[in-house]
């Protein structure tokens, strides 16, 4: 049965056109899970709200512990890791990843980088190859196939790649960088722009946004289903 894990990062807790100052972000995300389980209700869903609780940023105590070989490891160290532990065992059992997340000056929210600076973890989601020291790292979460969705909210316009903007956005690259290094390859963005513009121009951008959300879902439950029918028995 597929699993899904859900993010939502931004610090608003509502979703826009329902509470003011609500979350086009979670607005989008929130779409993807509802068409989803509107199309395969039985499929398990894990949610995390990690804009209103975010994970731990990680300490020298955490970096310590993460870096000690699991046998090795006092009992301090495996406290210390738990909660990564808990992060890193949802990301490892979901098929589909979906993050709604704004841009924030630039980039991605603090939670947000807290929550991959805790599942980017040496032995459990990326391994070291000390023969191979010009490319020593392989990613753990290579092993069978997983979708990534990004659903970003903007302020601004022109974020997108060719974009007049797009020199700035860190948010999308540096995602796409970090779970590419643990195996997660097969990503989809979908965005709204113009929410600090408003009127007609981000009307539009949410218009096209929700569609490509709903188009998004049927084509990967159609790759799903595609690719659990060509495995073996």
């Amino acid at each position: 049965m597929p699993h899904i894990l859900h993010l939502d990062a931004s610090a608003r807790p509502g979703l826009a056109g329902k509470v003011q100052h609500g979350s086009h972000s979670r607005n989008l995300s929130h779409r993807f899970v509802s068409q989803w389980q509107a199309r395969r209700p039985l499929d398990l869903i894990t949610y995390r709200d990690i804009g209103q609780n975010p994970p731990s940023i990680i300490s020298h105590d955490w970096i310590a512990s993460s870096f000690t070989a699991e046998p090795k490891r006092e009992a301090w160290m495996r406290d210390t890791l738990a909660e990564s532990d808990r992060l890193v065992d949802e990301l490892i059992a979901a098929d589909v990843l979906v993050i709604g997340t704004p841009l924030y000056n630039f980039g991605m929210p603090a939670a947000l980088k807290a929550w991959i600076d805790q599942v980017v973890r040496p032995g459990r989601t990326v391994e070291l190859d000390e023969s191979n020291p010009l490319d020593p790292y392989v990613p753990m979460l290579a092993d069978r196939p997983r979708d990534v969705v990004i659903l970003t909210a903007r302020g601004g316009i022109g974020f997108d790649a060719g974009g007049e903007m797009a020199h700035m956005n860190h948010l999308e690259p540096n995602l796409i960088t970090a779970l590419g290094f643990i195996g997660l390859t097969r990503v989809h963005q979908i965005a709204i722009e113009g929410q600090e513009v408003g009127g007609e121009l981000l009307a539009e951008s949410v218009a096209r946004g929700l569609n490509k959300v709903d188009a998004l879902v049927a084509e990967l439950q159609r790759l799903l289903q595609t690719e659990r029918v060509e495995q073996p028995a």
